[in-house]
Formats: C-alpha cells, structure tokens, sequence
C-alpha cells in the first residue's frame, strides 16, 4: 500500500502594517467622510427623485382650478433632474462640480499678483490734487 506524505508549510499572512500616526488617520477619516457623505447624497438624490415623480403625477391627476396648491412645472423637473444626478453620481458628482469650480476661480485669478508699495503711488497719501 502506497504512503502519502503531507507537507506542512506554515506562513505567517502578510497584513497592511497599522499606522498610527496623524497623516494615516486624517487620510483614513476624509476616506470614510467622503464615503458616508456620498452615501447620503445618494440617499437624498433618490428621495428627491421619488417626490419629484410623485409631485408629478399629482399635478398631472390635479383638478385645474386648485392651481394654487401644486408646485410648478420647473421646481418638478429640477427635482427629477438634480435628484437623478444626485442618486446616481453621489460623492463623485459634487467633487467633480466643486473641482470645476475652483479651476474656474484659479483662471478668473490668473494666478498673479501685482504689488505696488504705496509710497510709489503719487498721491496716495497727500489726497486730491489741486
């Protein structure tokens, strides 16, 4: 009878090393706040998405004389539109508006300063002249 012989090898897992130092937990928290606060956001797009839907369907069964109650046609479609864009784009949709934003006030700046001490400037100090 043939004999199988096992061998054993016993290797200890490589785990991520567990830095705790100021930078690894203020990396690992804006991580977490930017997961949770898509997460949200999601949340809320799709809320805004089903009362947009639900605040149509409302206008389109009304009864056209209790015009005064309903919400407008413009405030229904941004609902639907922003509450799409917000539940299916989260986190990313915000920071991608936000970067788009602060690219837009850096070229606005143009990046340059010009300085000009006010004892160079004639007249800044000694008021109107005559």
């Amino acid at each position: 009878m043939p004999k199988i012989y096992e061998a054993g090898v016993l290797t200890q897992a490589s785990l991520p090393s567990a830095a705790w130092d100021l930078t690894s937990f203020l990396q690992n928290t804006k991580t977490q706040i930017q997961l949770w606060g898509g997460l949200l956001l999601m949340l809320i797009g799709a809320a805004g998405l089903v009362w947009g839907g639900v605040l149509l369907i409302r206008k389109l069964m009304a009864n056209p004389q209790s015009g005064g109650q309903q919400q407008s046609w413009g405030t229904i479609a941004l609902l639907i539109l922003v509450g799409g864009a917000l539940g299916s784009g989260g986190w990313s949709l915000i920071s991608t508006i936000g970067s788009g934003g602060q690219k837009t006030i850096t070229d606005l700046g143009g990046g340059t300063v010009i300085v000009q001490p006010a004892s160079q400037v004639s007249g800044f100090l000694s008021g109107p002249s005559k």
